[in-house]
């Protein structure tokens, strides 16, 4: 383990100012014991790993390739759920991206949801609006990495680029990515020709694509349990990222 991967282990949920708990991606793998987190069970389905939820609409096919093909299904899922349909966009097209990307991976939109729902209420948090292009109307950056009480000391690794802070690292985007987490898995989701943290079509991908990494086959509930704690090493986190995703099941059948 590397000395920043054990000063990463000093944070604490609430250290970065954000509402809730903001998980630092890719800081620390962990372990998960049944034994000591609570599973809850949604809909009958195996109670550690989410709800199975509707599939989403297909891909956009090359006859219209500017369509929305998740519009209807985001409304009426949004009107559900209470989830930005602009939020609902991005966690479906990066559902069905790893699905022909990683098939072994099994990793559904409410997972990325529940995730999305404890990092910035979908990028509003603060009283932020996401705008019709996936991005908050104000970016979305933690406080400095910098070993005061509570928080983690990770020195800058990209010159302030991405978090604005040539010192210390911060969080940033809907998601909360490292700078340096970033760099590994970032990812032009939308296909606009830039990868941006604060852009949610690319972080929801971006964080897909971590997830499957870490976790492996997300339909088991190692698997899943692996996946989502290592974007956060914390028991109280993992559950939390699994009653809302379970919630947001039962409420958009």
């Amino acid at each position: 383990m590397t000395g920043r991967r054990r000063a990463a282990l000093l944070w604490t949920l609430a250290a970065v100012g954000l509402a809730g708990p903001l998980a630092v991606v890719g800081v620390v793998a962990a372990t998960h014991s049944p034994a000591t987190v609570p599973l809850v069970v949604a809909g009958g389905v195996p109670a550690d790993v989410p709800a199975v939820v509707p599939e989403v609409p297909p891909a956009p096919t090359a006859a219209d390739p500017a369509a929305d093909p998740y519009a209807a299904w985001a409304s009426e899922v949004g009107a559900r759920t209470g989830i930005p349909p602009r939020a609902l966009t991005a966690y479906a097209a990066a559902e069905v991206r790893l699905t022909a990307e990683r098939p072994g991976c099994g990793l559904s939109w409410v997972t990325l949801a529940g995730i999305a729902r404890v990092e910035s209420d979908h990028g509003r948090h603060g009283g932020r609006v996401l705008d019709a292009d996936g991005r908050p109307d104000r970016p979305i950056v933690g406080v400095a990495l910098d070993g005061s009480p509570g928080v983690a000391a990770i020195a800058d690794t990209d010159g302030g680029a991405l978090d604005g802070d040539p010192v210390w690292d911060r969080a940033v985007g809907p998601l909360q990515f490292l700078p340096s987490t970033w760099d590994t898995y970032g990812v032009d989701g939308d296909r606009d020709g830039v990868a941006e943290p604060q852009d949610l079509d690319d972080a929801a991908l971006a964080a897909g694509r971590y997830l499957c990494a870490a976790g492996g086959d997300l339909s088991t509930g190692d698997g899943w349990w692996r996946a989502v704690l290592a974007y956060n090493p914390s028991a109280e986190y993992a559950r939390d990222v699994l009653d809302g995703a379970n919630a947001y099941a039962e409420r958009s059948r």
